[in-house]
C-alpha cells in the first residue's frame, strides 16, 4: 500500500462566517451524492510546494462531509525526485535532453507505485503534477474514475518531454489545469477543465496573527521594526528570481535609506538546485546586514511566513514562471499590497492589479515597491481590496466546490472514456 499522511476531518461549519451559510449550505449538497466514497489524493510529498498546503486542507474537509478521503504519497529513491524535478522543469520551458535512462527511472518507479495502489479501492484518484501521471497506466483498468491535476505553467513545454507524457495523460477520465493558456496545444482529450488553487484562510499560515506577535517574531529573526520591510516568500529556485528580487532591493533602497528585505525559502536535502540557488544568494547579499535569508533549517516555518506577510510594508513575488502563486493570494489575504511578475496564474489574482502592482521586469518592480512605500495610505486602499478578491474567489471552499463539480460530472458520465496508451513510451 502507499503510505497515508495522517490528516483528521475538518467541518465545514468552521468557514460559515467567511462563506455564509448558503455558501455552507451548497457544498454539503454537492457533497450529499458523495457520502460514503472513497476518494485518493496522491502527490509526491508532504512539503515545499503549494499543492501540499492543498491537501493537508481539503481532504479533511472532505472528510467533515462523509466522504472517504485519503492522501496518499508515493515512494522512490533521489534518483527518482532528480529525473521529476528535470521534468518538471522541462514541462515549465527549460531547456533538456530526454535521456532513456531518465524514461526508465521514471517508468520504473510509476510502475512499483501502480502496482502499491493495486491493494486499494477507490470511487475517485486524483493524481498530481508530472511525479505521478503514468501511476494511472500501471494500476490497470477498473472502475474507478481519474483525475490528473497539473499545478504547474505547461504553456510552452519542452517537447519531448511532452510527448513522452502525453499518451499517459491519455488514459485519464480529466485532465485539470489552473488556466487554459496552460493547456498544451499537442494535447488531445475529451474532458479538459480549468480550476484555480485556492488558500484555507483557516490554516495555520492564514488564520491571523496579532500585530504585537507579528512584531516580536520578526524581531527574533532580526528585523529592526523601526526600518521599512519588503519580503518575498518562496523556493530558492530560478524560476522565482530571487537575485532578481534582490536587484529591485537595490534599486529601492537607493532612494530608502534602512530599506530591509527578507527573503524566506523551504530547503530540501535532496533539490541540489534549491542548493545552488542558496549558495549564490547568499554570496550576493554578502556584506548586507538588511537582507535576511531565512529558512526551515532555523527552524521558519507557516507562522513566521504569516508574520513576514502580515507585517511587510510590501511583497514582492517576481517569478519568472508560475502555475498558480498561492504565496500571492495568502498575501492579499493579510491585507498586505504585493507587487508580482506578470507571469502564468499570478494575473487571476491580480487582475486590474487589485491587491497590488503587476510588473514586467526589474525596474518596474522597483518603481512599484516605492510608490507603495511612500503612498502607505494607497498601499493600505489596494492591500484591503487584495483580501476581498481573495474572499470573493481563492478560498478553500470555492476549490472543494469546483472539484466536487466535477466528480459529479465524472459520475454521471456515460459513453467511451479517453483512450488507453497501447504502449508505454520509450
Amino acid at each position: 500500500m502507499l503510505d497515508s499522511v495522517d490528516v483528521g476531518p475538518r467541518s465545514l461549519d468552521a468557514y460559515t462566517q467567511l462563506i455564509g451559510e448558503q455558501g455552507v449550505a451548497e457544498i454539503r449538497e454537492l457533497a450529499e451524492p458523495f457520502k460514503g466514497a472513497r476518494i485518493a489524493h496522491i502527490n509526491a510529498s508532504t512539503y515545499g510546494a503549494g499543492v501540499c498546503e492543498l491537501l493537508r486542507s481539503i481532504v479533511p474537509l472532505y472528510r467533515g462531509l462523509g466522504i472517504q478521503a485519503d492522501w496518499k504519497l508515493i515512494s522512490a529513491d533521489p534518483e527518482f525526485f532528480s529525473v521529476t524535478k528535470a521534468f518538471r522543469n522541462a514541462l515549465q520551458g527549460a531547456p533538456y535532453e530526454l535521456t532513456q535512462d531518465a524514461r526508465e527511472t521514471y517508468l520504473m518507479y510509476n510502475s512499483r507505485n501502480g502496482e502499491l495502489l493495486k491493494e486499494e479501492e477507490y470511487d475517485f484518484i486524483i493524481v498530481h503534477d508530472p511525479q505521478t501521471a503514468a501511476i494511472r497506466h500501471f494500476r490497470g483498468p477498473d472502475g474507478t474514475k481519474w483525475i490528473w491535476r497539473c499545478h504547474i505553467d505547461t504553456s510552452e513545454p519542452n517537447e519531448a518531454v511532452l510527448e513522452f507524457m502525453l499518451p499517459f495523460l491519455a488514459e485519464y477520465d480529466a485532465l485539470v489545469f489552473t488556466m487554459d493558456a496552460f493547456v498544451p496545444a499537442a494535447l488531445r482529450h475529451q474532458r479538459v477543465v480549468t480550476m484555480t488553487p485556492a488558500i484555507d484562510p483557516l490554516s495555520p499560515k492564514n488564520m491571523g496573527l496579532s500585530g504585537a506577535i507579528c512584531q516580536e517574531i520578526l524581531a527574533w529573526r532580526g528585523i529592526n521594526p523601526r526600518k521599512p520591510l519588503i519580503t518575498q516568500a518562496s523556493r530558492f529556485d530560478p524560476w522565482k528570481d530571487p537575485l532578481g528580487v534582490i536587484e529591485a532591493y537595490r534599486l529601492v533602497r537607493s532612494e530608502v535609506p534602512g530599506l530591509q528585505l527578507a527573503l524566506i525559502g523551504s530547503m530540501a536535502s535532496d533539490d541540489r538546485e534549491v542548493w545552488e540557488m542558496y549558495s549564490r544568494i547568499v554570496a550576493e547579499i554578502k556584506g548586507d546586514d538588511d537582507i535576511h535569508v531565512l529558512t526551515n533549517l532555523i527552524g521558519v516555518g507557516d507562522m513566521d511566513v504569516s508574520a513576514f506577510q502580515t507585517s511587510s510594508d510590501v511583497v514582492i513575488q517576481k517569478s519568472i514562471r508560475e502555475g498558480f502563486g498561492l504565496g500571492v493570494s495568502e498575501t492579499m489575504w493579510k491585507g498586505t499590497p504585493v507587487v508580482a511578475n506578470r507571469s502564468g496564474g499570478i494575473p487571476l489574482q491580480m487582475e486590474g492589479d487589485v491587491g497590488g502592482f503587476l510588473v514586467d521586469d526589474t525596474e518596474e518592480c522597483a518603481r512599484r515597491v516605492f510608490f507603495l512605500l511612500s503612498n502607505r495610505d494607497e498601499a493600505r486602499r489596494r492591500g484591503l481590496a487584495g483580501r476581498e478578491r481573495v474572499r470573493q474567489r481563492f478560498l478553500i471552499t470555492r476549490l472543494l466546490a469546483d472539484e466536487l463539480r466535477l466528480l459529479a460530472s465524472l459520475a454521471s458520465a456515460r459513453g467511451t472514456l479517453a483512450p488507453s496508451a497501447s504502449a508505454i513510451p520509450g
